[in-house]
């Protein structure tokens, strides 16, 4: 064992004798006046710098100081000393700026990056490492640029730094004071985006080589993930100094501004702008996209993420810009423009945008946008009753989608502020006549020789078929004025379709309960959007107003109108508005469910409810049919094309009429259906 212990120290010997200790800061100086020595010496000035020493040069160097870091244990280190009191970093960047050998501002920015992210030593406190920062940031995004990728990486770096020590943003930004610093940096920064709008631009066309457009595709992606890293840091002052001393938030609303400016309007499909799916923005990044549309939502989505992720201060600078610079000075115009067309597809695009929006800012934007404007609110609910049918689509489709938002000022805006006196009630009457007039008029409807006794059902019977789970809704401890069971309620809305018109058995359809399942499913979404909204468990107390000075509201007025007109529409457009109703009545609050399914709730002259709606339209359907032959065989007909069972295509006769039917049948045990979950 000794002799190998010997063995081994003469072995050590021996190499420590073969390769003598070099001197890490001798070598650190010879690598740099090598690329001194370059300068010195040359006379071709047109030689790549990929052919010259320098790039060895500068990896050597930085080798030798991460090298010296490690062995210093925290200290710094004679090179790092040499580097920053002889300020290579400002001498690279004067090198890399004057391109000089061609493309030594690649070599440059590789340098800072690998400096920067493996040095562990906190380096941008320095004002020799933060200053030549700033210059090679200022270098970045030139009109021309061949160093995209490496541009992107460095910024990302930089971020990263910063998300690691933020107070150092300041230095970045230049930021003395805010008197002094506001102008330099709002230059730089409007700067800076200029000459960097060509990276909005469509893609290069096919004769350029695929490496141009790789190359752009991998910066916009790093620039993303840089700004991200920058946005995210949780410290609060980032946030504050991104937010008042640069011009962050009106660039990126800027580019949003630029890329919906690329769309072309006059060419757009509402219906496809509507149905537009929703693709994550960092997955649209991975590959060039020529679809402008495409461009923009993948934009939007990155501002909605990039809010979520930031400090909120931030995040509501962020929003107020998106605001002003898009939906202000943009959509609203367009919103408010007499081309039908025009203002088709810029509802589409509203629609698709709410319908993307997770960020609490941007959606807090937007729904002050849409519902606090004493000019556009009222316009766009008055839309949803336009004499074109495709402009009250998309504006149904807007309210469809407002109401999934988890956001209680829609729903207050919307419908309950003007629910809130109950003026709807008849004041004449007390409870208990409330009652046993409904339960009298339910008899009536019974005995009603256009009503079958097969679709009533007891208590009892209705238990038999539960849904899939218990209901989530109760009203058991705060019963509505008036309110009968669940029977009574369901009944209700299964006997308003006369048996005449009844047409789901003729194909062996089932009754309500084939809707039970999609009605649990809508009330548990209705009821986890609503959770944290406090809402009242009881009815409030009715006000002592008249009865005549109710107003339901003008988007209760607009959808009841529809209502009434539903067999004189198209059946898309049916659809759509017997969604939206469906989803109010499927909220939990307690005048929602009054107003919108108790069928025993006396009302007052000249108001109406849903159930009374439907009770007026019924009685107009009733004279309608008197002029529709052969009723029955066309209600089947027009299932089997509602289904797509129709081998061959005929126009039928009072097509519109019969589609009607259908919706409103289906439509009654919808809210059958609902009742029946929200109920004990």
């Amino acid at each position: 064992m000794e002799a190998f212990s010997r063995l081994s120290s003469m072995l050590l010997h021996a190499l420590e004798t073969r390769e003598p200790t070099v001197d890490l800061l001798e070598s650190f100086v010879n690598h740099w006046k090598s690329i001194a020595n370059y300068y010195i010496k040359t006379t071709d000035a047109s030689r790549p710098v990929r052919q010259t020493e320098i790039p060895w040069c500068l990896r050597q160097m930085l080798d030798i100081l991460v090298y010296e870091e490690k062995q210093q244990m925290g200290e710094t280190g004679a090179c790092l000393e040499y580097l920053l009191q002889h300020k290579l970093l400002e001498t690279l960047c004067t090198l890399g700026k004057a391109q000089y050998p061609p493309g030594m501002v690649q070599q440059v920015l590789l340098f800072f990056s690998k400096f920067l992210s493996q040095i562990q030593k906190p380096l941008l406190q320095l004002v020799n490492v933060y200053r030549p920062v700033q210059k090679l940031i200022g270098l970045c995004a030139l009109p021309g640029s061949q160093t995209e990728v490496e541009e992107a990486q460095f910024l990302l770096v930089v971020c990263s730094r910063v998300k690691q020590d933020p107070p150092t943003l300041r230095n970045l930004l230049q930021i003395v004071d805010k008197s002094s610093a506001r102008a330099p940096v709002f230059d730089q920064s409007h700067s800076d985006a200029q000459s960097s709008n060509h990276r909005t631009e469509p893609p290069p066309p096919p004769g350029q080589s695929d490496s141009s457009t790789s190359s752009r595709v991998q910066s916009e992606s790093g620039l993303l993930w840089a700004l991200l890293q920058l946005t995210s840091s949780a410290a609060e002052p980032s946030g504050e100094i991104l937010c008042d001393e640069t011009l962050l938030g009106e660039l990126l609303a800027g580019r949003l501004l630029q890329l919906y400016s690329l769309l072309p309007m006059e060419d757009l499909d509402p219906g496809e702008v509507q149905s537009w799916p929703h693709k994550p923005w960092s997955s649209q990044f991975s590959c060039w996209s020529s679809d402008h549309m495409t461009n923009f939502f993948s934009w939007l989505d990155f501002l909605d993420h990039l809010m979520e992720e930031a400090p909120q201060v931030l995040a509501l600078k962020l929003a107020h810009c998106v605001q002003q610079i898009w939906m202000l000075d943009v959509l609203q115009p367009q919103l408010l423009h007499t081309c039908e067309q025009v203002v088709l597809v810029s509802t589409s695009i509203l629609c698709v945008a709410v319908r993307f929006v997770r960020s609490r800012s941007l959606l807090d934007q937007l729904v002050h946008f849409l519902l606090r404007s004493n000019t556009l609110s009222p316009l766009l609910l008055q839309r949803c009753d336009h004499i074109s049918d495709q402009v009250s689509f998309a504006s149904l489709s807007l309210v469809d989608e407002l109401l999934q938002k988890p956001h209680k000022d829609i729903l207050d805006l919307l419908v309950l502020r003007f629910l809130q006196s109950r003026s709807y009630l008849s004041p004449q009457e007390d409870r208990w006549t409330e009652s046993n007039e409904a339960h009298e008029d339910s008899n009536g409807l019974e005995e009603d020789p256009f009503f079958s006794e097969s679709l009533l059902f007891s208590e009892s019977e209705l238990l038999l078929s539960p849904p899939p789970t218990p209901p989530l809704c109760s009203f058991s401890s705060a019963p509505l004025s008036g309110l009968g069971s669940a029977a009574d309620v369901v009944n209700s809305f299964l006997c308003l379709v006369p048996v005449q018109v009844r047409s789901a058995q003729l194909f062996q359809e089932g009754g309500y309960e084939s809707y039970v399942h999609d009605a649990h499913t809508q009330v548990t979404e209705c009821r986890s959007v609503s959770l944290s909204w406090d809402w009242p468990l009881s009815l409030p107390a009715p006000s002592s107003g008249e009865g005549g000075d109710f107003f339901e509201g003008p988007l209760l007025k607009v959808l009841f109108d529809r209502l009434g007109r539903v067999l004189e529409q198209p059946y898309e457009l049916n659809l759509k508005l017997t969604a939206v109703l469906s989803r109010l009545s499927s909220f939990s609050h307690p005048l929602l469910h009054e107003y919108l399914l108790n069928p025993y709730v006396h009302l007052s002259p000249c108001c109406r409810s849903l159930f009374s709606v439907l009770i007026r339209l019924m009685g107009e359907l009733m004279q309608r049919i008197q002029h529709v032959p052969d009723l029955t065989a066309g209600l089947l007909n027009t299932r089997r094309d509602l289904l797509a069972l129709n081998t061959t295509t005929t126009r039928l006769e009072h097509g519109t009429l019969l589609r009607g039917l259908v919706v409103l049948e289906e439509f009654c045990k919808e809210l059958a259906a609902i009742a029946f979950v929200k109920l004990p």
